[in-house]
């Protein structure tokens, strides 16, 4: 629990970064996705100490809150893990750019009191447990796939997300790939219709939902790899489409990345990949900035930051928990950069 409130403490002490330089400031400010918050405040507060002058401010409300403030100028950048639907870049005064900018793993954590072995959970039996069709530890659907694991006679406490969440439009998108019964019910969303039961309960953000499992024996939620690793917060092994289970950062989200093209607006979805030793719910995550700015110095500011968050970023990815982008994604996302003016 200490190492997970130093984590938290060191985010919130990287949310305004700056260098201090002789130089003219120049402040860039951007709000959106919790999923990438701890590799952005890491890349922002690294990048702002080698630059002269350039204060970041990135504060994490969730891809839905950053895609409206994009959308109403209120920042000059946004974070979503949703990408943009064609609805909301035709709002965007000035064009918008979607790059995809790093990468990572969905991964199912748990709080099971007396239980030290990793969880197998079947493509069957989450997207139920998330349904809240499964509701105590040891079903037999559970018992079934973890033999040799005493599993407790305890009820299971899902935890979601409280706020519209890229994390959530990630998470419901495969398990509407993998379950009709999840396709057909909640459905997919940045929000969605949960099921009304006193067996699932409502968090803010990634942080959010990992405090509160951790908080909560017999807690089950989904949060990004990072936030897990930093917690140490166990994480199930999932059953990807070949029949394989899976563990979180093992290379299986480096695997299932392979296997997805780039379309020219960059937004891909690696929803259920079909690679054998692919972890089942990986995800790219998008910062928008606007094609068209008025002011040349954040512009080139913006441009600078996003190239290194882009390369020498890159080689922190993993040691953070996230999926290092595959070269030819990286190759595109440059590109795009001589566009914005």
């Amino acid at each position: 629990m200490s190492q997970y409130r130093n984590f938290l403490f060191l985010l919130a002490c990287c949310a305004v970064v700056s260098c201090g330089g002789s130089g003219e400031q120049v402040r860039l400010t951007g709000s959106g996705a919790s999923f990438p918050y701890p590799i952005y405040s890491t890349w922002f507060k690294h990048y702002s100490r080698a630059s002269d002058g350039v204060i970041i401010d990135y504060q994490a409300k969730g891809s839905g809150a950053g895609i409206r403030d994009f959308i109403n100028r209120t920042v000059d950048f946004a974070g979503s893990d949703a990408a943009m639907t064609d609805e909301e870049i035709a709002e965007v005064d000035g064009g918008v750019i979607l790059l995809p900018i790093t990468a990572g793993e969905i991964v199912v954590a748990y709080n099971l009191p007396g239980v030290s072995a990793s969880l197998r959970l079947p493509r069957t039996v989450y997207p139920d447990i998330f349904l809240a069709r499964i509701t105590r530890w040891d079903d037999p659907a559970i018992a079934a796939a973890n033999p040799g694991i005493d599993l407790p006679d305890l009820p299971i406490t899902v935890v979601r997300r409280a706020d519209s969440s890229g994390t959530t439009y990630v998470f419901s998108k495969h398990l509407g790939a993998i379950s009709e019964a999840w396709l057909d019910g909640p459905g997919v969303g940045k929000t969605v219709a949960w099921p009304d039961t006193d067996k699932i309960v409502a968090a803010p953000k990634n942080d959010g939902v990992t405090a509160t499992i951790m908080q909560t024996p017999g807690a089950i939620g989904y949060i990004e790899h990072g936030y897990a690793k930093f917690a140490d917060v166990p994480m199930a092994e999932l059953e990807n489409r070949e029949g394989a289970f899976v563990a979180p950062g093992s290379g299986g989200g480096r695997a299932a990345l392979q296997s997805a093209e780039i379309p020219k607006d960059m937004r891909v979805w690696v929803t259920d990949p079909p690679t054998a030793d692919a972890y089942p719910i990986v995800t790219y995550t998008w910062l928008l900035v606007r094609r068209e700015h008025d002011d040349s110095g954040k512009a080139q500011a913006l441009v600078d930051l996003l190239e290194y968050c882009l390369t020498e970023g890159q080689q922190i990815a993993e040691d953070m928990g996230y999926v290092p982008l595959p070269a030819h994604v990286v190759d595109r996302a440059r590109a795009a950069l001589t566009a914005i003016q």
